[in-house]
Order: C-alpha cells, then sequence, then structure tokens
C-alpha cells in the first residue's frame, strides 16, 4: 500500500488480525463516572497480546511480506512496545526480527523482546540516530523495515482498536462524543480516528502528549509537523518521539479536535487509580490519556467519552513508586 490508509483498509486489517489480536473490551467504572461527572468508557489495550496495542499493527504488517522477503528477516526501531509487537509477530510467523532499543528503555521491554527471540541492538537515545541504526542493519541484510507508525498498514493495524470501539459502541447504542487516545509517532491515533470518525462523524478526538513533548499539539496549532526539543527525559518514554510522523500527520491534522499534555506526576497518579479502581496495570505512557482526563484538560461534564489505555509494560520499580500514591 502506497496510499494513505482510509476506511476499508482498517476493515481489512482486522480480518487479517483476526484469531491473533485479542478483541479488548469497552470498561465502565462508576468512581470514575462521578468523578468526572460524565459517562466513561475505557478500552484497555494493556490486555492486549505483549501487553499493548502495537501487536494489531505489527502483526497486520508482517503478514503482508512476501514469502520470498521473510527469510531474510525484518528490522524496526522502538523503545519497547512496538519492539515486543514485532518480535510476537515474526515469532508466529517465522520471520527472524532485530529490533533496535534505546539502552535507556525499561527492562521489562528489553527483556519481552528477547524472551520472544528478538535480537536486540542498543543505541543511546540522546546521541544515536536509531532510523540510520535500522537502515544500516537492513542494508546489511536485505531485511524488511518496519516502522513504528510511518506506514499505512501499521496505521490500519492499529486503527482496528477504534474500530472495535466503534462497533462496540454502536452494538449497544451509545452515542460518543469524545475520543482520548496517547499520541507519540501518531499511528495508533490516526488509524482510530479513521474508524472513529467513519462511525460518530461529530465526535471531538483529543491527542494527550507528556508534557514537554507536545509535537502533536504544537504541529496541530502550526498546521505543519513540530519537533520537540529534547529526545528523552520523561517517564512517558513509550510514546516520545521527536516530531509527529509524516503519515500519522497526513490524517490527523484533519482529524484532530487538539492536543492536551499530562506531566509525569499525572500519570503516576493515573496508574495508581487504574490499579485501585479498574484492577488493571498500565505504563506511563499508556496511562497518559487517562491521565489528561484526571488533571481536568478535557472536559467531561455530561459527555460520553471513550479512554484508550495503551500499554501496561511497566518496570516494578516505577509501578511501586505509583502505587505509593493510593
Amino acid at each position: 500500500m502506497s496510499r494513505l490508509p482510509e476506511y476499508s483498509d482498517i476493515t481489512d486489517a482486522a480480518r487479517q488480525v483476526s484469531g491473533e489480536a485479542f478483541r479488548t473490551p469497552l470498561l465502565e467504572n462508576d468512581v470514575l463516572n462521578e468523578r468526572l461527572g460524565g459517562r466513561i468508557l475505557i478500552k484497555p489495550e494493556c490486555l492486549q497480546r505483549t501487553g499493548s496495542f502495537k501487536f494489531r499493527g505489527a502483526y497486520n504488517r508482517l503478514s503482508r511480506i512476501a514469502a520470498d522477503d521473510k527469510v531474510k528477516g525484518v528490522v524496526a526501531f522502538s523503545s519497547g512496545n512496538h519492539a515486543q509487537g514485532v518480535a510476537l509477530a515474526a515469532k508466529l510467523l517465522g520471520i527472524p526480527a532485530t529490533i533496535v532499543m534505546p539502552s535507556d528503555a525499561p527492562l521489562v521491554k528489553i527483556d519481552g523482546v528477547r524472551r520472544l527471540g528478538g535480537i536486540v541492538v542498543e543505541y543511546d537515545r540522546a546521541t544515536g540516530d536509531r532510523e540510520a541504526v535500522s537502515a544500516e542493519i537492513a542494508g546489511r541484510t536485505g531485511a524488511t523495515m518496519v516502522p513504528s507508525y510511518d506506514d499505512p498498514f501499521i496505521i490500519a493495524g492499529q486503527g482496528t482498536a477504534g474500530l472495535e470501539v466503534a462497533e462496540d459502541l454502536r452494538a449497544r447504542d451509545i452515542p460518543l462524543d469524545q475520543f482520548v487516545c496517547c499520541a507519540g509517532g501518531g499511528g495508533l491515533i490516526a488509524g482510530c480516528g479513521l474508524a472513529i470518525k467513519h462511525h460518530f462523524p461529530n465526535c471531538d478526538i483529543w491527542a494527550a502528549e507528556p508534557e514537554g513533548f507536545d509535537d502533536h499539539k504544537r504541529s496541530l496549532a502550526a498546521g505543519e509537523r513540530v519537533s520537540n526539543e529534547r529526545k528523552s527525559g520523561s517517564l512517558q518514554d513509550a510514546i516520545i518521539t521527536p516530531t509527529p510522523g509524516a503519515l500519522p500527520f497526513q490524517l490527523n491534522r484533519n482529524q484532530l479536535t487538539g492536543g492536551v499534555t499530562a506531566s509525569d506526576d499525572d500519570t503516576l497518579e493515573a496508574i495508581a487509580f487504574i490499579w485501585k479502581h479498574l484492577k488493571l496495570v498500565a505504563e506511563p505512557g499508556g496511562a497518559t490519556a487517562f491521565a489528561s482526563l484526571l488533571n481536568g484538560q478535557i472536559e467531561t461534564s455530561d459527555k460520553t467519552t471513550v479512554v484508550m489505555i495503551t500499554g501496561g509494560n511497566v518496570d516494578p520499580a516505577i509501578y511501586r513508586q505509583a502505587l505509593e500514591r493510593v
């Protein structure tokens, strides 16, 4: 696929990943509704295979690789969740996988890739260039590059989470006022936005980002992609990217209502709330959208809101830090 994905590509991706990706539920919690004054429905992709939504796009992309190219393997770069998604998809499809990961990525994610059979190549996030490292490996081995968000099949695969949301809401005859989702490179919110807008064209879609790394929010305001000044320095490492992805931004600039942010302190509070009241495990980057509701940046009174918890791969030390707030 060389064009921007469309709604039909998401329904095609849903057929492709069926039987491999879990269909995660929509949850509701009385304490959360009472606190925020509206109806909040939670899409817990922390329950997805490998603990994040990333498996959806990875499987959709890898399953499209020609047989002759599969033997050459794949190479991907990621701070962890895309890495694990690619590693599992490669294992299921019998494809060798090399993953370029920052040396400061959470150990739970690095170990997860190795456990799934992926080869980890580390780089320095502050000074290195993960794309250059990955390109060198691909050039030397002939492996297929698997971007984490700048790929039509990845975007469509991630969008299957939004399709499930829309289908479940329609089946229960529930209207939708707004959809809140984290944004790193923007592939997830772009794909989900396509699905949500198809079924609920008047729904507001909000991108949630780490405080100090709000490149989507600033890009939407500027009308063009802008970059973050820093490349690291947040617990929400899973969604820190230099700038919005080129393909996702072509969709997001038209689909998104705007952007909101959450501090690391906000996300630790959110992780604690999610554990206490939802009985789920969330990682900082996976809780960013949820945190943007709790910190009051999005108006929820008398509205129906869907929020995504996108990942649960949290290091034990950070999790203990969050639970001390309970």
